[in-house]
């Protein structure tokens, strides 16, 4: 359970260490926007996502076993911090996440970060999908300017709301969040090693400000961002409360483990490496525990900023060390330029989030997949977006064990 820090150390030379720096501006000025869009698609105030992002990714880099995992806030959690805020509030967030990091601690030092391989894939991959399509329901409002001020968390109710306040449509909101959209492909597909993700974005943005356009922004609505940490403190706690949020913990620790491992596994086979899962478990518990310490929100190994510190050219754990660092160096000196952000824009990078998170291009290995692997994966997926993520957790997993005990009993050939 060795963090990969101490072993990459020793490598360390200044050509590594001149990459890692490179690696972790590049992530950051992708992670500033990124943070901020999932703190407030979460129902959370926008700072915590920069909270988030600068105590969550430095422990994950200073404690976890990967080599390159980049932490931080991701949209898989949306779902899950929007019910919790919605249901027991963000106090009752800070509690839940500060109690999913021990839950997290306990896993990494009884070993259970190779217990991944018991969750079957087709779960995983159906849960991943219906967050997907819910992230981008939950940014319909903004997308298209409908300016409805309480969106319902149920999918069931939102869609109906959604479609009442059709009449309210800004056409302004509508050509800005689709021309960010299609900014944001284009140059990532035009100038790949570009962070043309905040380039897009900061170009929207300037342009709602130039031409005084009637749309959004994180000021607007949100007030101006503070340009400092807050001092950590724990959050208030009774047994009756710890039990409360017992279930909505476990989901976190969950969510964040399953997260975390896999983009560790995606970034083994992208650099060639092997990670330490029990280490990175460890690590994750100690980035929520700090992450609650500060008022942030559940943290865990992110994908595609992971991804992108590879592509970029990260070595070692001070890639996502210096990633941390710069969105501190952000938050502290250039906090008031993020409240220009406009929220169609926002609601534009979201819905890229999300349709990136599908994978599509998997879909036709999962349609090609056996028959029960497509039942488990389409239920899982419904149960995912029309009830709950523990529900469709527990279903998947249960179902999933079923079914491969099923295939175990049957004869040789069977299907």
């Amino acid at each position: 359970m060795k963090p990969k820090l101490l072993t990459t150390l020793r490598e360390t030379t200044p050509a590594v260490l001149g990459a890692d720096l490179l690696a972790g501006l590049t992530v950051a000025m992708v992670a500033v926007p990124l943070s901020i869009a999932i703190a407030i698609a979460s129902g959370a105030p926008p700072a915590t996502g920069l909270i988030t992002a600068i105590v969550g990714g430095f422990l994950v880099s200073l404690l976890g076993g990967s080599r390159v995992q980049i932490g931080g806030p991701t949209g898989a959690f949306i779902v899950v911090v929007y019910g919790v805020i919605a249901a027991h509030g963000y106090d009752g967030l800070v509690l839940a996440t500060l109690m999913a990091g021990v839950i997290l601690v306990i896993g990494g030092l009884l070993r259970a970060g190779n217990l991944i391989a018991l969750v079957p894939e087709a779960v995983i991959n159906g849960f991943t999908i219906g967050i997907a399509v819910i992230i981008a329901a939950s940014q319909i409002n903004d997308l298209l300017g409908l300016g409805v001020a309480k969106v319902p968390a149920d999918f069931l109710e939102k869609m109906p709301a959604l479609w009442a306040a059709r009449a309210n449509l800004s056409w302004p909101a509508v050509g800005l969040g689709l021309a960010t959209l299609l900014a944001i492909v284009a140059l990532r597909r035009m100038f790949p090693r570009l962070p043309g993700l905040i380039v897009a974005m900061g170009l929207a943005s300037l342009a709602a400000a130039y031409l005084h356009l009637p749309v959004d922004t994180v000021q607007s609505r949100y007030g101006e961002l503070p340009g400092h940490l807050p001092l950590p403190a724990l959050p208030e706690m009774s047994l009756a409360r710890l039990i409360e949020l017992l279930p909505s913990a476990l989901t976190i620790a969950f969510l964040a483990a399953i997260e975390s491992l896999l983009s560790a596994m995606v970034a083994d086979r992208m650099i060639e490496s092997h990670h330490r899962p029990n280490a990175e478990l460890l690590a994750q518990g100690a980035a929520n525990i700090g992450s609650a310490l500060f008022g942030g929100l559940p943290a865990t190994g992110a994908i595609a900023r992971t991804a992108t510190n590879v592509r970029a050219g990260g070595k070692t754990p001070l890639a996502g060390i210096f990633h941390a660092l710069i969105i501190l160096l952000v938050m502290l000196v250039a906090a008031p330029l993020a409240g220009y952000l406009a929220m169609p824009a926002m609601a534009a990078l979201l819905l890229i989030t999300a349709w990136n998170m599908s994978e599509p291009h998997k879909w036709r290995g999962y349609w090609q997949a056996p028959l029960s692997e497509r039942v488990l994966l389409l239920v899982t997926l419904l149960l995912t977006v029309l009830t709950s993520l523990t529900i469709a957790i527990g279903v998947g997993v249960a179902l999933g064990f079923v079914l491969r005990r099923r295939n175990s009993l049957l004869p040789s050939g069977g299907s």
